[in-house]
């Protein structure tokens, strides 16, 4: 089953004063299957977080047409949602404890107070249940952000920027959460300018530029042939000057690394290996990271 399924999205923003418009969103198409986990990518100012809040049924498009839930309503379409905006704002006067309590109660969740010390431990603020948030920092307000966003047990949780402010060890805890989340049954779409985190756990990544999907896929179907160069490790001969011919050459302990960019070079530096009698160990295409595509695809 589809959770999602956007298309020709447009949105457009009009200044009542200066009687401008600016382009948020230029006939978005996306979906999203039921159990996935989604990543979102974009340079800034690429309409993922508009997208984002039309998906939340926060802003109405200008036009296009989309599909939450194959067709419900806003309303009961917002009862299956749980939310994490980019940079939460929450009442600085509550504690840890009674916001989780409060946000529960808007899902007609009562929650009982071993379930709210469980939620902010699974976090990492176990010891904040009775701070108020007015004192948490950047990285417990993104953690206390993320419990309200799965308080509800939602079906489909929706992250902007889960990841931000938190440090390395805050990263994984939050990355950990998100996969545990989804083997429970639920859809996960988050955006995060941390390409690493979106490669090591997303099933799915769309890449969004000037308001538009340019790729969409798995990670193992975008990088498939974005090969950089293939690197042949191989033992056995000495006088390896020759073969810089074929690519960069380097000896390392008695081991010798020949890299080379391209199928064909690759195929006859083996023959000349094999050839001269020595003995490869190893053939590794190596591929570029995500965040490589990433950048090369902006450029383009």
């Amino acid at each position: 089953m589809k959770i999602l399924d956007i298309k020709s999205l447009v949105k457009i923003y009009r200044s009542p004063f200066l009687m401008k418009k600016s382009v948020g969103l230029d006939g978005l198409d996306m979906e999203i299957e039921e159990g996935e986990i989604y990543g979102l990518l974009g340079p800034n100012g690429a309409g993922k977080t508009t997208a984002l809040k039309i998906i939340t049924t926060l802003i109405k498009p200008t036009s296009g047409k989309i599909k939450i839930f194959d067709k419900l309503g806003p309303l009961e379409a917002r009862k299956r949602i749980g939310f994490l905006p980019e940079n939460p704002s929450f009442y600085p006067h509550l504690t840890g404890g009674e916001l989780l309590v409060f946000y529960a109660k808007l899902y007609n969740k009562n929650l009982a107070t071993n379930e709210v010390k469980e939620k902010l431990a699974m976090v990492g603020l176990k010891d904040s249940i009775n701070k108020r948030l007015g004192g948490y920092s950047k990285g417990m307000i993104q953690r206390i952000g993320f419990a309200q966003s799965i308080i509800g047990d939602s079906d489909f949780v929706v992250l902007d920027e889960p990841l931000s402010g938190l440090d390395p060890l805050g990263r994984r805890e939050i990355k950990d959460l998100i996969v545990e989340i989804n083997r429970k049954g639920k859809t996960v779409l988050f955006s995060s300018h941390i390409l690493s985190d979106v490669e090591a756990i997303c099933n799915r990544v769309g890449i969004i530029i000037d308001g538009k999907m340019k790729q969409v896929g798995s990670i193992r179907q975008i990088l498939k042939r974005d090969i950089k160069y293939v690197e042949i490790e191989f033992v056995g001969i000495n006088n390896v000057e020759n073969f810089s011919k074929f690519g960069e050459i380097r000896a390392e302990s008695g081991v010798n690394f020949l890299r080379i960019k391209s199928e064909k070079t690759r195929d006859k530096a083996i023959e000349e290996i094999i050839k001269k009698n020595g003995k490869i160990l190893s053939v590794v295409p190596v591929k570029r990271t995500l965040e490589e595509h990433f950048m090369r695809a902006i450029n383009e």
